[in-house]
């Protein structure tokens, strides 16, 4: 991530609208391209993306609209203008009492994932061109754990930690050591449905 002039670590969503715009494949790629590669035009974003140049500016503008991006220089001409992302990270609500929030903020949590899970599909695809120690690295792993919801914030908290300390390097390319990848690093942790328990014989 080279975002200069970012102010804020996180931008937190909560108007089902904003939720709902964001959920947009296009505009989650649009918006980790920025806070990776710094400002881009319209231009620069659609040879990046594959994008056509009208598809990134309708969707940077609708980015916009949601505080997700801006402009880096108001003044630019038309598409040659810069956009730069507004923070380093997204948050949206875990929970929420309203119902048009909960079921916009599952919807986006459900595209992200789709989202993760065919990036990741690509990059297993193409992983035998890694050198060995890269291949070797990587983590493919799960484990059960049975914990409380303090535990599993708890643990959740202690992780975030760990990874923090590798999280100046995004902003700030210099602190990045020789070898050094971009390396997606996801947290999941979800309550697994309750079995049925089996079905009763009836008794004749």
């Amino acid at each position: 991530m080279a975002e200069k002039k970012q102010s804020r670590s996180k931008v937190e969503l909560t108007d089902p609208r904003a939720l709902r715009a964001y959920a947009h494949p296009t505009r989650m790629t649009l918006a980790g391209l920025l806070r990776r590669e710094g400002p881009l035009t319209a231009t620069r974003a659609a040879e990046l993306t594959g994008e056509s140049v009208a598809s990134c500016s309708y969707h940077l503008r609708i980015l916009a609209k949601y505080g997700l991006v801006e402009e880096d220089d108001p003044g630019g001409p038309g598409r040659e203008k810069p956009w730069r992302a507004t923070a380093e990270y997204t948050g949206w609500p875990g929970y929420s009492e309203d119902p048009a929030v909960a079921e916009a903020a599952n919807a986006l949590t459900l595209a992200v994932a789709e989202n993760h899970f065919h990036r990741m599909t690509r990059a297993l695809e193409a992983r035998r061109e890694l050198p060995p120690e890269w291949q070797e690295a990587e983590r493919f792993t799960d484990v059960t754990l049975y914990l409380t919801p303090q535990e599993l914030t708890e643990l959740g908290e202690r992780i975030d930690a760990l990874v923090a300390r590798y999280a100046d390097r995004g902003s700030d390319p210099s602190l990045r050591p020789e070898g050094a990848r971009r390396v997606p690093y996801l947290q999941i942790a979800y309550v697994a449905p309750e079995p049925e328990p089996p079905a009763r014989e009836e008794e004749p």
